[in-house]
């Protein structure tokens, strides 16, 4: 039975189409309401400290900041703010990092307007809800936290913290150090330092590595 209480959803998506068949699949259930709308991260999180609502409906790959930075960020400005990923990317690290930024649903871009409804549904019930497809994944991503795959490293049980990953990111769109660090607001040493600590902390030996990481987890475009 489906909740008929008044809900709030915000969809963040850069793709207009998704965007538009989310919205007619989810404002077909009562009380259910698409609040606003995102094509980026950043106003993901303008539009999630501005309607605090009770569902983010959140793409991986965006633009500005990734989702895996916005759901962190989410999760310290509105506790009452479920995400639901919606997403075709199911990688086990990537599964991972969602999860570690308290996460609790997950649907793959593959599956069913059903396993849309029911995410939003069990979120709202808080409960947490992963597509079949993504099972697996979770399961992996639990169980060998840190191994290797396919000969590749990823990251271990030291995670990188919300600012590590921006620098990533920005490192990957080929950003200098000094432009990083007047974007952050931060010296160049600073940066420098995070640098170093994302490199330890990934066991990468250059900046391909870091480049490579960026694009497996879908914090910047291949």
């Amino acid at each position: 039975m489906y909740t008929t209480a008044p809900r709030s959803i915000v969809l963040a998506d850069d793709h207009a189409v998704i965007r538009n068949g989310l919205r007619e699949t989810l404002q077909d259930r009562p009380g259910w309401r698409v609040v606003a709308e995102a094509d980026n991260g950043r106003d993901a999180l303008r539009l999630v400290r501005e309607f605090t609502p009770d569902i983010l409906v959140l793409d991986i790959s965006m633009p500005d900041l990734s989702g895996v930075i916005v759901a962190r960020e989410v999760s310290k400005i509105s506790s009452r703010t479920e995400i639901l990923i919606f997403t075709m990317h199911d990688s086990e690290q990537l599964v991972r990092e969602v999860l570690s930024a308290g996460v609790r649903g997950f649907v793959l871009k593959t599956a069913t307007a059903d396993h849309i409804l029911q995410g939003v549904e069990s979120l709202l019930n808080r409960r947490a809800y992963f597509c079949p497809g993504i099972t697996n994944a979770v399961l992996k991503g639990y169980i060998a936290p840190g191994t290797r795959l396919l000969g590749e490293f990823i990251e271990g049980s030291e995670t990188l913290t919300t600012r590590e990953l921006l620098v990533v990111q920005l490192l990957s769109e080929s950003r200098s150090n000094k432009a990083i660090a007047s974007m952050l607001g931060i010296s160049v040493k600073t940066v420098e330092s995070h640098r170093g600590h994302i490199m330890r902390k990934l066991g990468a030996h250059s900046l391909a590595d870091i480049v490579r990481y960026a694009v497996r987890n879908k914090l910047v475009e291949a």
